[in-house]
């Protein structure tokens, strides 16, 4: 019975020790975990300059990271404040006594947007490979009281926001569909109250429904102007030309930039020399444009030209050939130009029509436009390549050109004169000289021939008959023979208007070996040989390495 009691007391005694032991394990575990916690708590942290506040007043809150290694800074949404400066970064190091420290810093400053008490979420970032979190900061904001002159005087968040400025200039807010306006954006400071040190751009503006071109500013050169009836200085930030492409009210989205200025506020006073002189901070200041309206005129319907492709402004056009008489297989330039100020980089050149006869190829495209204040200037042309191909003469028919232009509010048509080459020399189109083919407005020496007004008759003899003899049968039975034989050519033929490289390839063969021939007739003549060889060369390269004119260059030629 004794040995029996005193098992008994051994397995309690052994129990009571492996729970002992438990407790400790349990113990230790949630003093680890909430070591830990406190250890990321230290390590990110949030502070605000005030917890309750006036609707009219601002606070800075600040996160701050004291390990190094921490990053992928995310602040929380501040859903009830809106954010006035920031995020302002610093960092800091020391090394003092052996100790290492590190401060990482994010600095906001926000407005409330109206009463209550809110809550500051907590912003994260990413250390060690885990998510650590800042704390959460309760805001009380009030009804705010009016202040005093001298007490705005005293603020200088408030004297920087009513001393710096950021304006959007339109140049036309009310233009017609294609003209050509400017927005210049201008920051404005009265330089007795404050200056700016640095600005950032934060948010580019959007200019949905315009084609835009923006022009560069090398760099900030201080101006003289007035801002609301005060002189100022001010700095043209950004430049930016637009062309509305659609009617109604369009929205320009504004320029938003961070700045960072030295105000000085508080009362005057004379220092020990007797200067007057007043308090200075460096103050973090966010400014925007503000939104702005553009109210853009459809084009008129009246007057409007059934050739009129989009162009608006002022124009001049005409149509030129370098050569007017020239031997058959002989080429010549043809180029279709349009000049002047306008839109010219969304204008569509016309073309022109050609007879038969005329071999054109497709015209190189050239153009030199320069952007302005005032718009888009300079020129737009095509250049085609026209070769005849037998003798005669030839009809160009007139081109026209329609525009609009804002100034006049009206229409205008530009027609040029037809142009006629003249080639004397080369193949008649028919093997009969005297054969016209005014259709095709070719036209040979012989235009009026006699006319017979006597004739002869002549006795036809009957023989056997056709109908039912082996000619007759014969030329029955040829119609269904020549069936296959049309299908099979027609299929050849569409596969060879289908081959796009092949044609062209072709073709620009073909003229090379027209300017070979040119160039062997000028082996005497270095210039006339050496141009007639080099066209022969160009269109070579563009049929072998099937490239266009305005891609060739030494480099392409050697790449491919």
């Amino acid at each position: 019975m004794n040995t029996q009691i005193q098992h008994t007391t051994a397995n309690f005694s052994f129990w009571q020790i492996r729970l002992k032991n438990l407790k400790s394990i349990l113990i230790c575990t949630l003093l680890f975990l909430l070591s830990t916690q406190l250890s990321f708590a230290q390590q990110f942290t949030a502070k605000v300059s005030k917890t309750t506040l006036g609707e009219n007043e601002r606070l800075r809150i600040q996160f701050t990271i004291d390990k190094q290694g921490a990053d992928d800074f995310r602040p929380p949404n501040f859903t009830n404040f809106k954010i006035v400066a920031g995020p302002m970064q610093s960092t800091s190091f020391q090394y003092i006594n052996g100790k290492q420290t590190f401060e990482k810093s994010f600095t906001y400053t926000l407005e409330p947007k109206a009463k209550g008490v809110f809550t500051i979420a907590a912003a994260t970032a990413t250390y060690q490979g885990k998510a650590i979190q800042s704390n959460k900061i309760k805001i009380t904001v009030v009804k705010g009281a009016t202040k005093t002159k001298a007490q705005l005087a005293n603020d200088p968040d408030i004297v920087a926001k009513e001393n710096i400025f950021l304006v959007a200039e339109v140049s036309n807010t009310n233009p017609y569909v294609g003209e050509s306006i400017n927005v210049v954006y201008k920051l404005y400071m009265n330089t007795q109250n404050a200056a700016v040190s640095n600005e950032q751009e934060s948010k580019a503006p959007v200019y949905n429904g315009f084609w835009k071109q923006n022009i560069a500013i090398k760099r900030l050169t201080e101006r003289k102007g007035k801002y609301k009836g005060q002189e100022m200085s001010y700095y043209i930030l950004r430049k930016d030309v637009l062309i509305p492409q659609q009617n109604g009210k369009l929205k320009l989205s504004p320029l938003k930039i961070d700045v960072a200025a030295n105000v000085a506020y508080g009362k005057p006073r004379r220092d020990f020399f007797g200067r007057i002189v007043r308090g200075q901070k460096r103050v973090n200041l966010s400014l925007s444009s503000g939104n702005r309206t553009i109210n853009v005129k459809p084009l008129p319907t009246i007057g409007k030209p059934t050739n009129f492709e989009g162009a608006v402004g002022e124009f001049s056009f005409q149509v030129r050939n370098s050569k007017n008489t020239l031997k058959a297989n002989e080429s010549t330039q043809v180029s279709v130009e349009v000049n002047g100020k306008g839109n010219l980089k969304l204008i569509t050149l016309p073309k022109i029509e050609t007879p038969k006869g005329l071999e054109k190829y497709e015209p190189e495209h050239k153009d030199l436009v320069k952007t302005k204040l005032s718009g888009l200037s300079g020129y737009i042309k095509d250049t085609y390549t026209i070769v005849p191909q037998y003798r005669g003469k030839y009809i160009i028919p007139s081109v026209s050109f329609s525009y609009f232009n804002p100034k006049t509010a009206k229409y205008q048509t530009i027609n040029t004169n037809q142009i006629v080459i003249n080639v004397p020399e080369g193949k008649m189109p028919v093997e009969n000289e005297k054969t016209i083919t005014k259709a095709n407005n070719v036209v040979t020496d012989n235009d009026i021939r006699a006319i017979h007004t006597k004739t002869s008759l002549l006795t036809i003899t009957k023989k056997e008959d056709f109908f039912k003899s082996n000619l007759f049968y014969l030329l029955l039975l040829l119609p269904m023979l020549s069936i296959p034989i049309g299908i099979f050519l027609g299929n050849k033929k569409q596969e060879r208007n289908a081959d796009v490289i092949g044609n062209k390839r072709r073709k620009a063969n073909k003229l090379a070996k027209k300017y070979l021939s040119n160039a062997k007739k000028e082996l005497g003549n270095k210039e006339p040989f050496y141009i007639a060889l080099e066209k022969a060369l160009h269109n070579y390269l563009k049929a072998k390495l099937q490239i266009e004119t305005s891609e060739i260059s030494k480099d392409k030629i050697s790449n491919i």
